[in-house]
């Protein structure tokens, strides 16, 4: 019914850039919000950043200054600029939406993730 599907990611060294994109489909009323989450092995999964319908953004402490999010709403996507890399970012990363949906009779607003893709930084 929903899909989020992210892409990008991989193995970089410390310093360097990667971009994150992630794409929702479906029956999609309305986007309400879209972030990235990351999850470091044996770390609870955190907020890295997160852009709400008006464009309204917020980042973690440890992202503000190296990492940008930013969306295409035409598009239905939701992008994260990765800049100045450290090891610690090194996580996987999730695409996460707040979504309204149309079932047809009704509508439902929910939570949605994507897959996950890795990103490792790492000389």
């Amino acid at each position: 019914q929903v899909q989020l599907v992210q892409s990008g990611g991989g193995l970089v060294q410390p310093g360097g850039s990667l971009r994150l994109s992630c794409a929702a489909s479906g029956s999609i009323v309305r986007i309400n919000a879209m972030g990235w989450y990351r999850q470091a092995p044996g770390n609870q999964r955190e907020l890295v950043a997160v852009i709400t319908s008006g464009g309204s953004t917020n980042y973690a402490d440890s992202v503000k200054g190296r990492f940008t999010i930013s969306r295409d709403n035409a598009q239905n996507t939701v992008n994260l600029q990765m800049n100045s890399l450290k090891p610690e970012d090194t996580a996987v990363y999730y695409c996460n939406a707040d979504l309204t949906l149309d079932l047809g009779w009704n509508t439902r607003r929910g939570a949605y993730w994507g897959q996950g893709t890795q990103v490792t930084v790492s000389s």
